[in-house]
């Protein structure tokens, strides 16, 4: 029995967005987990594609105390939802990439028996990296709050018509802009959507995040970078009601209004990442991103 890793859990893909191999892959998981004499629990949608009574489905908080590890069988979008519904746990991540990029889950289906044996041996990487945590307000209440790996996004939403809003960083004021809307990025999210709208690319083990305008209307507006522990707050100053939203990680949404004040903070609890100890960042960049 590994003196690091008892309790397992296996979260998959949601099973409406999947394919076969996602399930063919989670079984190829579980029998290699019992191989190893380990306690295996499943998420519900694991549990789907196993489809036996001695996996029963088990929700987040009941994983996230048990269990030492979680393997996650997916793409990059499985492994960010798998972030944020962990993030108040200590359990570390490993993903299994069964999508399209892979930045997060960085093993191939093809290599998982191998890999997976070595992080059960002790042979890996460990990596923490922060999360964002976002708050709406509405007339001085709080009307809704979410966590983010990539980032977080205040954008125009049902119109043509760009937003108007201020941008504050620890209560000091940076500018006025109109725009289609400004992305407040993770180093992890530095390879996303920020990058599509010509952020920079941070390491993921930097302490920083980044501003990324989206479409400013003064072409002088470009990306700034602030350390990771700074409070961002955004006040929307013109938009129409049900034209402007809060998206955190592209996965959960918040209708907005003009006068709402968003508020960004870096999440005290990291997520832990577990990498292959062969992974390299660098590598990943360039086979990513068709880097020379």
């Amino acid at each position: 029995m590994s003196h690091l890793f008892n309790s397992v859990a296996i979260i998959g893909k949601a099973v409406k967005f999947s394919d076969p191999a996602v399930g063919r892959t989670i079984k190829q998981v579980a029998n290699l987990l019992q191989g190893h004499k380990l306690r295996v629990a499943v998420d519900a949608n694991a549990a789907e594609f196993l489809n036996r009574p001695d996996y029963p489905p088990n929700d987040i908080k009941t994983l996230g105390e048990t269990c030492d590890l979680a393997i996650v069988v997916g793409g990059d979008g499985t492994m960010l939802s798998a972030a944020r519904a962990f993030a108040d746990y200590t359990i570390p991540l490993v993903g299994i990439n069964q999508g399209r990029l892979g930045f997060l889950a960085d093993i191939t289906p093809d290599t998982l028996t191998d890999r997976l044996a070595e992080i059960l041996r002790g042979h890996f990487l460990m990596e923490e990296r922060f999360l964002l945590h976002a708050t709406i307000l509405r007339d001085g209440d709080c009307i809704a709050e979410s966590n983010a790996f990539n980032d977080v996004i205040v954008q125009k939403w049902n119109t043509a018509r760009m937003i108007e809003f201020d941008t504050f960083v620890n209560d000091r004021f940076i500018n006025q802009q109109r725009s289609d809307g400004l992305i407040v990025s993770t180093p992890t999210g530095s390879t996303a959507y920020a990058l599509s709208g010509g952020g920079p690319l941070l390491h993921p083990t930097l302490n920083a995040i980044a501003l990324v305008p989206i479409c400013p209307h003064t072409l002088s507006n470009r990306p700034i970078v602030v350390n990771g522990e700074c409070r961002i707050s955004i006040f929307l100053i013109d938009c129409n009601t049900d034209q402007a939203q809060l998206a955190c990680d592209g996965q959960a949404s918040f209708a907005l209004r003009e006068g709402d004040h968003i508020h960004i903070r870096k999440k005290e609890t990291p997520v832990r990442l577990i990498h292959p100890a062969c992974h390299d960042h660098f590598e990943l960049l360039r086979a990513k991103l068709g880097w020379g």
